[in-house]
């Protein structure tokens, strides 16, 4: 099914922990919607990134106040796809690096840079027809979208996956480093003050751990579909 000619077009947001598989289920299903994909982790990670290459400390946040004033960001489309851009470079190729996904999460609990990237997100979804994924999606960025997901799947799952990821971009590491990572990052995005990471109350949790993705988009769209 492909909804890009149908005159209702819906607000979908897919929030998340790491390795649960947002990122591969929300392009999937907004190709299959034709809708827009937007990636919002990947404008924390630009944050990240930009502080990474300027050689600024991610964990002081009037250094962060500073590199945020003088940031130039903004994302385009490519087929349906968002592209990250800071300044003249596309720096999407670079936001999955080990180094930037380090820093990723001290950089999303920030006050100030969920405030200054709030209305950057907002503005893609005021015509619909947008796959919005990140954290706090549902609960905070488009609180009102019309069909709300939270995918989740076991520690375990979440490690192996993350793990054939950095294999496949040619990226090191082992498993029970990548482990507590997303162990530590967990810990971080669920008990930070601003935004937590927690499933909307009307979302649909669905555990993915012994699912493929198609399976996930299947059951995603069942949902979508009731609402067109």
């Amino acid at each position: 099914m492909n909804a890009s000619a149908n005159t209702r077009r819906l607000v979908v947001t897919i929030d998340g922990p790491a390795g649960a598989g947002k990122s591969t289920t929300a392009r999937a299903l907004a190709a299959q919607l034709g809708y827009i994909y937007l990636d919002t982790g990947a404008l924390y990670r630009a944050v990240a990134w930009k502080a990474n290459t300027t050689g600024i400390d991610c964990s002081n946040p009037v250094a962060l106040k500073d590199l945020l004033q003088h940031m130039d960001l903004h994302v385009t489309l490519e087929d349906h796809t968002t592209r990250t851009i800071v300044g003249s470079q596309d720096v999407t190729p670079f936001l999955r690096a080990p180094d930037v996904t380090r820093v990723a999460s001290t950089v999303a609990a920030m006050p100030e840079v969920r405030e200054w990237l709030l209305p950057i997100q907002q503005q893609f979804g005021q015509a619909g027809g947008i796959v919005a994924e990140g954290r706090d999606m549902g609960t905070r960025v488009f609180p009102n979208a019309e069909v709300k997901f939270f995918l989740n799947a076991d520690l375990n799952t979440r490690t192996s996956r993350r793990y054939q990821e950095h294999r496949q971009a040619g990226h090191d590491g082992n498993q029970e480093d990548i482990r507590h990572q997303i162990h530590d990052r967990d810990t971080r995005d669920q008990s930070r003050n601003i935004a937590p990471l927690v499933p909307a109350t009307d979302a649909l949790v669905i555990d993915s751990s012994p699912m493929t993705v198609d399976e996930v988009v299947a059951t995603m769209m069942e949902s979508i579909t009731a609402r067109l």
